[in-house]
C-alpha cells in the first residue's frame, strides 16, 4: 500500500480512484467493513482504493480538552488499513487553517483534483467540509458536478454499532475481550522498552516496560494474558500488568509484560531495551490490587502465570488474532525465550 502524507505526495494525474473518508481510529470491524467495500468497489471499476484520513484527529484540534484518547497510533493504523488490501492511504495534516475549507473546496482539491475519483463511498451519517456542513447529501450533488458516483453504506454492527466509543467503555472497563470482539483482533499498544525500577527481575518475574509515551489507549489496572511481538515480529506469550503496583510505593501507572515459560539459560543475546515493541490484551485475569508482603505478591504473580498461559493456550476468550503455532509466534506452552527487559 502506498501511503501519502498530504496533498504534494499524491502523483500527478493520479486516478481514476474509488475513496472513502474516516479517521479510523482503531480500524475496527465497522471500518474494515467500509474498507472491504471500498477495494470491492475500485475492484468492480478497475480503479486503486484510496482511503483518505487525518492526522492528528480533528477533535484533537478543535476541542483539545474533550478529545477522547486515540486507541492507537498512526503507525498500527497505517498496518491494518494496509491489511484491509487498500490500495493507498492519504494521511492529511489537519489544521484550524485546513479546516476552513468548505465541503466544496475539500471535494474539489481533494477527492477530485488530487486523486481523480470515480466514486466515493461513505455512511450515511458523514460530516466534513467547514464546520462539518457538508453530509452525504452534499456529497450526491458534488458528485453529478464533479463526475463521480456516490455509494452509501450503512451501519454494520452485531446489535450494537461497532464504534471506537464502544471500544474506549470498554477498555476503560478493563474488558478487553468485548474490545477484541468489536476490533476484530486483541487490543494493542506499540512503544519502546525502558528500563524500569527493576523489581520485576528481583521477584523472579522480569518486564518489557513500555515507555510512558507508548501509542494506544491503556486499560484499565490489572493483570492480563495477552502478547509481546518484538521488533523481529516474533510473538511472546505474556502476563502484562498495567497500574502502579500499590504493593510498592512511589511507582507511577505503567506497562509491563512479562515473558512467560522463559528458559533456564541465560537471555542477555534476547535484549528488547530500546525495541519499538507491541503489546497486545487477550484477557483481564484480576484487578490491580496490594498485597501484604512481597511473598503473598510472589504468590499470586505465579498464580497470574498459571492463568495466563491457560487463557494463551485456548486462545483466550475470544480467540487469537494470528492463531497459535503460526510463523514466528510462540505458543504458550512452548519453551520461549525473551529478553531481560525490567
Amino acid at each position: 500500500m502506498q501511503h501519502w502524507t498530504g496533498l504534494e505526495a499524491v502523483p500527478a494525474g493520479f486516478g481514476p480512484a474509488v475513496v472513502t473518508i474516516g479517521n479510523f481510529d482503531g480500524v475496527h470491524r465497522g471500518h474494515c467493513a467500509v474498507l472491504r467495500q471500498l477495494v470491492g468497489e475500485a475492484e468492480r471499476r478497475q480503479a486503486s482504493a484510496v482511503a483518505i484520513t487525518f492526522d492528528p484527529h480533528p477533535r484533537r484540534v478543535h476541542q483539545p480538552d474533550q478529545a477522547p484518547p486515540l486507541i492507537m497510533g498512526l503507525e498500527d493504523r497505517t498496518e491494518l488499513v494496509a491489511e484491509c488490501g487498500v490500495d493507498a492511504l492519504l494521511t492529511l495534516h489537519y489544521t484550524l487553517d485546513f479546516a476552513q475549507a468548505t465541503a466544496q473546496e475539500f471535494v474539489q482539491s481533494v477527492i477530485v483534483d488530487a486523486l481523480g475519483a470515480c466514486a466515493v463511498v461513505i455512511g450515511h451519517d458523514v460530516r466534513f467540509g467547514c464546520g462539518n456542513h457538508g453530509d452525504f447529501q452534499t456529497m450526491v450533488e458534488l458528485g453529478r458536478r464533479y463526475g463521480f458516483d456516490v455509494v452509501g453504506i450503512d451501519d454494520v454492527g452485531s446489535g450494537r454499532r461497532w464504534s471506537s466509543t464502544w471500544i474506549r467503555e470498554s477498555l476503560a472497563a478493563g474488558d478487553v475481550a468485548t474490545a477484541a470482539e468489536v476490533l476484530g483482533r486483541p487490543h494493542r499498544m506499540r512503544g519502546e522498552v525502558v528500563h524500569g525500577a527493576a523489581r520485576g527481575r528481583e521477584l523472579g518475574f522480569p518486564t518489557a516496560n513500555l515507555a510512558p509515551t507508548a501509542d494506544g489507549i491503556i486499560p484499565a489496572d490489572g493483570v492480563y494474558a495477552g502478547w509481546l511481538v518484538d521488533e523481529a515480529g516474533t510473538r511472546w506469550p505474556a502476563a502484562i500488568s498495567v497500574g502502579s503496583n500499590p504493593t510498592f510505593e512511589g511507582v507511577g501507572r505503567q506497562v509491563e509484560a512479562h515473558v512467560i515459560d522463559r528458559p533456564d539459560e541465560p537471555v542477555e543475546s534476547f535484549d528488547l531495551y530500546g525495541q519499538r515493541v507491541v503489546v497486545e490484551f487477550v484477557e483481564r485475569l484480576r484487578p490491580m490490587v496490594a498485597y501484604r508482603g512481597v511473598e503473598a505478591l510472589i504468590e499470586q504473580m505465579d498464580d497470574d502465570v498459571v492463568q495466563a498461559r491457560a487463557v494463551l493456550r485456548a486462545g483466550g476468550v475470544r480467540g487469537n488474532a494470528s492463531g497459535p503455532g503460526t510463523a514466528g509466534e510462540r505458543p504458550a506452552d512452548e519453551t520461549a525465550s525473551a529478553s531481560r527487559a525490567e
